[in-house]
């Protein structure tokens, strides 16, 4: 058996449902040692990371990712056990194959026969490994991140192996994320009886102007790599139930995906003008979920192009699409974090699988890029 599918099957087999990281860390670093790795684990509650790097030296490439899991969802409906790896025709099966223990494996493959190949490289290898990135991400990756920025150390070259691509093996290229920020509205009114509109004010037909000018901004044009920034409502709830009572108050859940066109600040503002101009009486909560990070094309984006090219015959495209990642928190020590992994296609779904092929290539992909980056 391919050693990076042995890898897969062993990390798959553990049943690390966030947080938990069921000993795959443990496995990882049993792996890491002998190849001259110095293991420094980072708990925090129930998080389990892992730090470990080999060399001292100047570049440094970062290999970051996360053990942990999402639930199976129901168990009748998968075809193969979960948390049994299930190899049939060339797709292996079970939680987390593609999201994101085949990586892992890939990392692990391409890093054994990287040094092998050159016990004596220049410059250093480091891993980041979490087991709070499918949870709330807060014990996990900032953690090390905080440690690792308070004794100085940075990172040149990161890889993150989230599940990247969309169609095709090597297709799509994660150069960046949009930020997240989260806003709760109470747009205040008088309740009162519905049969006596003039005693009362009604916060929903208060708000409804604001809400159709705040769907209807152009936030932002977006850039070269990012779209523009959306605005959307996840929640809106006012009333007490009963039929005949004017509500006196409305909450309002709203969400910006914002690119590096629009700052937090501006965002806020811009929404506080609205309201204010539309006079309401208002409370209004902000929490950033994600700041925007991006990697311009330059050494890492180009040497994982270079390796993708020359493993999948593939020119990959590059995105900062989708939800966010661990790289939001990587990015504040880091010269240039890339995403990039396996198809995306049954990730947190029922089934979920890797083919075998992907994960051959993958850590080609990966060892090829380590020789580029560390120039051996």
């Amino acid at each position: 058996m391919n050693k990076v599918i042995e890898y897969a099957r062993e990390l798959i087999a553990r049943r690390s449902v966030t947080p938990e990281d069921a000993g795959c860390q443990a496995w990882l670093a049993d792996r890491l040692r002998p190849l001259g790795f110095v293991i420094e684990p980072v708990v925090h509650g129930e998080v389990t990371n892992l730090w470990a790097r080999r060399g001292s030296g100047a570049p440094l490439v970062c290999f970051a990712g996360h053990t942990d899991v999402v639930p199976t969802g129901p168990l009748e409906k998968w075809s193969y056990d979960p948390f049994t790896p299930t190899q049939s025709d060339d797709w292996l099966y079970g939680r987390g194959a593609a999201d994101m223990k085949g990586s892992i494996a890939a990392f692990l493959a391409a890093v054994e026969d990287f040094v092998a190949a050159h016990p004596h490289h220049p410059g250093s290898i480091a891993w980041l490994i979490t087991s709070d990135e499918e949870g709330p991400a807060i014990d996990g990756t900032v953690r090390v991140v905080e440690r690792l920025a308070a004794r100085g150390e940075t990172i040149d070259y990161c890889i993150v192996g989230e599940p990247t691509c969309a169609e095709r093996f090597g297709d799509t290229l994660k150069n960046g994320r949009r930020g997240s920020l989260h806003g709760r509205l109470a747009v205040q009114g008088v309740q009162g009886h519905i049969a006596y509109p003039h005693l009362a004010r009604n916060p929903i037909h208060l708000a409804a102007p604001a809400i159709a000018e705040l769907d209807a901004t152009v936030w932002d044009e977006g850039n070269e790599y990012f779209p523009p920034t959306t605005w959307q409502i996840s929640n809106i709830h006012g009333g007490t139930g009963a039929t005949n009572v004017i509500p006196g108050h409305v909450d309002i859940v709203f969400n910006f995906r914002f690119s590096t066109a629009s700052t937090v600040e501006g965002l806020q503002a811009r929404v506080r003008d609205i309201l204010d101009r539309h006079g309401l009486r208002y409370d209004l909560d902000w929490e950033l979920g994600a700041k925007p990070y991006l990697t311009p094309r330059g050494d890492l984006v180009e040497a994982l192009s270079a390796a993708i090219r020359a493993s999948a015959g593939v020119e990959p495209a590059l995105s900062t699409t989708g939800g966010t990642s661990d790289g939001r928190f990587i990015a504040d020590i880091a010269r240039e974090v890339v995403e990039f992994g396996p198809v995306n296609q049954t990730i947190h779904k029922i089934d979920e699988c890797v083919g075998v092929g992907e994960l051959e290539m993958l850590t080609d992909v990966y060892r090829r890029t380590l020789e580029s980056l560390l120039r051996v």
